[in-house]
């Protein structure tokens, strides 16, 4: 059965809505800048409170969050926050503040780009950098925010606030390593909540450990009735394959169309006993349990291994510290000269921000894995010189792409499918500019199989800028993560 054409009239109502609901999103976003704009004045009015009585300034402060959190039914967390933003934007970041009342960029956008800002703007009150710098920073960030989903532009304004304060940033890890820590809360229903506050490139490290171990245990589990099943069917034929190798004196007694395979797991038994060949009976266990199938998920494989991992295993000496066990994988981009010891600037840990550059020079003293890259002016990943040839080109794409190059996607390279953007049946060839990462998701998008009216399609521009065309006609661009450097 054939799928056939969606009608231009179709369309165009689709299209309609498409639109509408995006004209839909700016207006929210216009209306939580006017909202942002109301907890400006608020903080005017927390000010005169605070100078008519600067000794209960805590008092003041708390008790203006709790107003306006209970008022919106709203965490204080989250109320903090809001109140921390909307000062960001009135004091310095004057054309963020603009771009939010226009609707250009959403509330998502402003909270990751003004908590960034917060390293620029403690430098500047350290006298660490020139209060242009924050202006310099702004517009570096909006480049990317009035075209990024709001994940893409937290890496990016982090990536910018560390190139601008690089020692800054540097200091800030130093004495936020201080406040690691691990924390238990209850949430009822015999859980809990088990919060470990770590150094970031270790908790990328643990997690992504994780997330090989899960697949493990369930591309086993999963093989595993499969494998039997075939076993099972195979016994039941008379296949060779399936039947054990008799001895000739016992032909008589044992043949394939008596040999019983065994049930699937879990499966009840109907009889209580087992026969032998010479008739007599044995009774089977009541007590013996039946081993259950495993059916759990993802997430509770994952919470299971961790358990796993914590309460069966001993710290030790032999095994060495965080950075001597590191298995999971860690993408790092650091300076030669900071690689040498020749100035701190901060590494940066690909796809979250700035690195610690002792912990950089740990972990590439441990590693036999790292690659020179060759950066154009722009901060583009253009040329490595890895040793493997075939290798050479994945890890060209890796620093290149750093996730899936579908527009907003943050799924990162190693869950990602090297995809040729020209169908390399068709005559595409392999080539770095043929290629680029996709997650499972956004690849089959673009598969022959889909259907012609869902499915999408993409070229790829010079300098691996990713063109993609949606079924209904619209033009998403996606250009490959720049290195971010200020000279």
């Amino acid at each position: 059965m054939t799928n056939q054409p969606t009608a231009p009239l179709d369309l165009e109502e689709r299209r309609r809505v498409r639109d509408a609901w995006t004209a839909t999103r700016r207006r929210i976003a216009a209306l939580e800048a006017e909202a942002a704009e109301l907890l400006v004045a608020q903080i005017a009015f927390h000010d005169e409170d605070v100078a008519a009585a600067p000794h209960h300034r805590d008092a003041i402060h708390r008790s203006m969050v709790a107003e306006y959190a209970a008022a919106a039914r709203l965490s204080t967390g989250t109320m903090e926050f809001a109140f921390a933003d909307a000062l960001a934007l009135s004091t310095a970041l004057p054309r963020v503040r603009e771009a939010f009342h226009t609707g250009a960029l959403s509330s998502a956008h402003v909270r990751e780009i003004a908590r960034a800002s917060a390293v620029v703007a403690e430098a500047i009150r350290n006298r660490v950098v020139a209060p242009e710098t924050m202006a310099l920073f702004e517009t570096a960030v909006l480049v990317v925010a009035e075209a990024e989903t709001a994940a893409r532009t937290r890496v990016h304004a982090r990536r910018v606030a560390s190139a601008l304060v690089g020692e800054t940033i540097t200091e800030r890890h130093r004495r936020a390593a201080d406040e690691r820590c691990v924390t238990v809360r209850s949430v009822d229903d015999g859980l809990a909540v088990l919060t470990a506050i770590l150094p970031e490139w270790a908790a990328v490290a643990i997690a992504d450990r994780l997330n090989q171990l899960t697949r493990t245990v369930i591309r086993a589990r999963d093989a595993g009735p499969a494998r039997d099943a075939g076993t099972a069917r195979d016994a039941a034929s008379g296949s060779d394959e399936a039947t054990p190798r008799l001895a000739p004196a016992h032909h008589e007694v044992l043949t394939a169309d008596r040999f019983a395979t065994d049930r699937p797991c879990g499966e009840a038994r109907s009889d209580p006993t087992i026969s032998s060949v010479d008739g007599g009976t044995y009774a089977l266990d009541p007590e013996a349990e039946s081993l259950p199938a495993d059916t759990r998920t993802w997430s509770q494989v994952q919470a299971d291994l961790l358990t796993d991992l914590l309460l069966t295993a001993d710290p030790s000496t032999v095994e060495g510290d965080g950075l001597v066990g590191v298995r999971g994988r860690l993408q790092v981009t650091v300076a030669a000269t900071t690689l040498a010891g020749l100035d701190d600037r901060p590494a940066e840990l690909d796809g979250y921000g700035a690195l610690h550059p002792d912990i950089a020079r740990a972990l590439a003293g441990r590693d036999g894995g790292w690659t020179r890259l060759f950066l154009d002016p722009h901060g583009q990943v253009i040329e490595t010189d890895a040793y493997s040839p075939t290798e050479s080109m994945r890890r060209l794409l890796r620093a290149r792409d750093q996730h899936c190059r579908f527009p907003g996607c943050r799924q990162p390279v190693h869950r990602c499918d090297i995809d040729h953007t020209w169908d390399h049946a068709k005559g595409g060839p392999t080539r770095v500019d043929n290629l680029a990462h996709l997650c499972r998701g956004h690849h089959v998008l673009k598969h022959p199989d889909i259907p012609e009216p869902q499915r999408w399609t993409v070229r790829q521009r010079p300098g691996g800028v990713l063109e993609w065309r949606s079924p209904l006609g619209a033009v998403h661009t996606d250009r490959a993560p720049r290195r971010v450097a200020f000279v």
